[in-house]
């Protein structure tokens, strides 16, 4: 009785379309030359020409030299869709994403550092190209745009509040090449 409820089980489960290469996982190289700052994104196919992903960035790092700190800490968390006019996982895409990010940026052009939330939407074109059946290299540039609320301070480590509020924006996103591995 048991081996024919596997056999059935085995006879039915091949009745349902399981395709290859849904999901993908890829990190932006270019990130980590921003002060460390370490990504991942997974994505899942749709169908052909579409597909969901989901982003983390993460950046705890602050770095000291000469008296001075300086640090592009965050941490970051995205979700969106990717619209891929030829096929997945190869040639032009556009997408869109929401985005979430905590923030504290300073000492790099200036003494003066600000922390803060940006909640956000953003547009995304980029070109995927195949090096192999499982990787892929990814280039890409968006932007983003939404709602900050933030706090500026005169120094990183003194703590006087020069400016405070909410504001909107408009930033420049995901300058990215990264490297794909498709399963």
């Amino acid at each position: 009785m048991r081996k024919l409820l596997v056999l059935m089980t085995a006879v039915l489960l091949s009745f349902i379309p399981i395709s290859a290469k849904r999901f993908s996982v890829s990190t932006d190289l270019l990130g980590y030359a921003a002060l460390g700052t370490m990504n991942l994104d997974v994505s899942y196919a749709l169908s052909r020409r579409w597909s969901l992903t989901a982003g983390v960035r993460y950046n705890p790092f602050s770095f000291s030299s000469d008296n001075e700190q300086f640090q592009l800490r965050q941490q970051s968390y995205a979700i969106g869709a990717r619209l891929w006019p030829w096929h997945i996982w190869s040639g032009w895409w556009f997408a869109s994403k929401l985005r979430y990010q905590e923030y504290n940026i300073g000492g790099i052009f200036s003494p003066e550092t600000e922390e803060g939330d940006r909640l956000g939407a953003g547009l995304y074109a980029g070109y995927t190209y195949m090096v192999s059946s499982h990787f892929n290299l990814e280039f890409g540039l968006g932007f983003w745009a939404g709602a900050d609320k933030y706090r500026r301070y005169s120094c990183p480590e003194c703590g006087i509040t020069v400016d405070e509020g909410d504001r909107g924006f408009i930033l420049p996103d995901d300058v990215m090449v990264s490297l794909v591995y498709v399963f």
